[in-house]
């Protein structure tokens, strides 16, 4: 293969820069030995099934589906592979206890990948999401290696760029052995860059599981505030102060991101003038106002209690959080513009009615107000949240059958 000749050579003039460079960027050279196929693998672990996800985001979104896949076939080894230091210590803190082995995956150079794959004899490897690479494609197809990409999605820009060098990407999107597609935007774009097994899976972020909530606050339409970052809550409150005076059956959970921020949240709670309390305190809204979920692990079991969500970490920088947290309680679900962690899981939730993008402050608290005196717009939202999950649950149930069919 021409790319992987050219590659080599390219590495190799690189070669020197990129380890001067990792001198004062030490994660540029992290993991590099082990890159290059130079590590220790035990030998019963050969044969494994090998998953890749390139950093944080990937290793957390394929945790769920590495869980199944070891109870499924348990007489499996795992091994999982990531490309990033913060991916590495992702993969250890979630997944030692399930996973045979953890390491990085190689470089997408010929001499590296062969070392790899004559090391670890893979029954099967599955990367994540976008990860195209060509001499990982060709070499395991020419080794009758099966390659799968699981949550397959093509951003725009990245599919134009692919679709105006089809002549290289179609060659090397036939030798995935399959690809499933998270979304049908994404399968038909796959399809037109020349891919040849492709199908609609759904989006493994959709296979969770709702929690049992172990506690009752009492009486009210409660709001949560859920996740919220310094500047997050000193917004909310008047909001909901000023919503109060409309609907005075409303209560407001507010729950800060950060546990070192619950005094500074506690103080402006006290400046709205209105009765609060503590989870901490086991205080309920039968006589509080706002209470404060001062406690670990609870936020997301609570939002089974709430009216519908406003999720933080969406009026700055922080790029939002998870909002299928609120969603699979069927509850609907507000947030800021600042979304870019979970954009994908947005734009299936706003494009249905599950959830709304919100500007401002004044967009925020109109939408709040059409959710609380609207009851068919509301009982929409409701469905909604029900509809996304119909059309994008299951994920791991079609993976797992994809590999039954080829391990079988």
């Amino acid at each position: 293969m021409i790319y992987g000749f050219l590659s080599t050579i390219v590495f190799f003039i690189i070669l020197p820069f990129w380890l001067i460079l990792g001198i004062f960027i030490p994660k540029l050279t992290a993991g590099f030995k082990t890159k290059l196929g130079f590590f220790e693998l035990p030998e019963e672990i050969q044969g494994a099934i090998v998953f890749y996800g390139v950093s944080v985001g990937e290793t957390i979104m394929l945790e769920n589906i590495i869980r199944k896949t070891k109870e499924t076939f348990s007489d499996k080894k795992i091994i999982v592979c990531t490309g990033t230091p913060t991916g590495q210590e992702t993969a250890k803190k979630k997944m030692s206890d399930v996973a045979d082995f953890i390491t990085y995956f190689p470089f997408d150079f010929p001499f590296c990948i062969n070392r790899f794959l004559s090391k670890v004899k893979p029954s099967v490897i599955i990367t994540a999401e976008t990860e195209l690479w060509p001499n990982v494609a060709h070499i395991t197809k020419k080794r009758n290696i099966p390659l799968l990409i699981v949550n397959g999605r093509i951003s725009d820009g990245t599919y134009n760029i692919y679709k105006r060098l089809s002549f290289f990407f179609s060659r090397v999107l036939k030798n995935y052995t399959k690809i499933l597609a998270k979304s049908v935007e994404d399968k038909e774009k796959f399809i037109s860059l020349g891919a040849n097994k492709t199908e609609f899976m759904g989006n493994l972020k959709f296979d969770i599981k709702a929690k049992e909530c172990d506690f009752d606050l009492g009486n009210g339409r409660i709001i949560i505030a859920g996740s919220t970052h310094k500047g997050e809550d000193e917004l909310f409150m008047p909001v909901f102060c000023e919503l109060k005076k409309e609907f005075p059956d409303i209560k407001l959970l507010i729950a800060p991101r950060h546990p070192e921020r619950q005094e500074e949240v506690k103080h402006i709670i006290e400046q709205s003038g209105l009765p609060y309390g503590l989870r901490t305190n086991n205080d309920k809204f039968d006589n509080k106002e706002i209470i404060m979920l001062d406690t670990m692990g609870e936020l997301g079991k609570a939002y089974s209690l709430c009216y519908f969500a406003f999720i933080g970490g969406s009026f700055n920088k922080t790029g939002g959080h998870n909002p299928l947290e609120a969603s699979i309680y069927n509850k609907p679900v507000i947030s800021g513009s600042c979304i870019h962690n979970f954009k994908d899981v947005y734009k299936i939730l706003c494009d249905l009615g599950a959830a709304k993008i919100v500007n401002n402050v004044e967009e925020l608290k109109q939408e709040a107000k059409k959710l609380l005196s609207d009851e068919t717009y509301y009982q929409k939202s409701i469905n909604a949240c029900q509809q996304a999950f119909e059309i994008n649950g299951n994920a791991i149930e079609y993976a797992i059958n994809t590999l039954k069919e080829i391990l079988n």
